[in-house]
């Protein structure tokens, strides 16, 4: 086996420092895609939706309730799916209540 060169020392080098920094940009990405808190990261979109509606103290349009997710959740909420999940929970008559069409509104409200 032959000894390393001087160049050979150098590639070997280079070849670390990038792979180092490669992974403290991959780091940095990873850190400023984090939710707000780690509570937001596991509620679910119906506990969001529920945290929304008691925070506004009234019946809410999805647009609003989804510009609300966005900002204080940090949640993209698909507009199709809020509505067909919160109709269904409107028909079962046990969280949710329809004030006027693609409005909302907690059924009971705590105190």
């Amino acid at each position: 086996m032959n000894p390393l060169t001087k160049n050979d020392l150098i590639e070997i080098l280079e070849a670390t420092n990038l792979a180092q920094l490669r992974a403290l940009r991959t780091l940095r990405r990873a850190q400023d895609r984090k939710p707000a808190t780690a509570e937001a990261r596991r509620k679910s979109n119906m506990n969001i939706v529920m945290d929304i509606l008691v925070a506004a103290k009234g019946p809410l349009h999805v647009t609003d309730i989804l510009q609300r997710a966005k900002q204080d959740y940090r949640r993209q909420l698909s507009r199709e799916s809020l509505v067909s999940a919160l109709t269904k929970k409107v028909l079962d008559q046990n969280t949710f209540t329809r004030t006027a069409p693609n409005t909302f509104d907690l059924l009971k409200r705590p105190l």
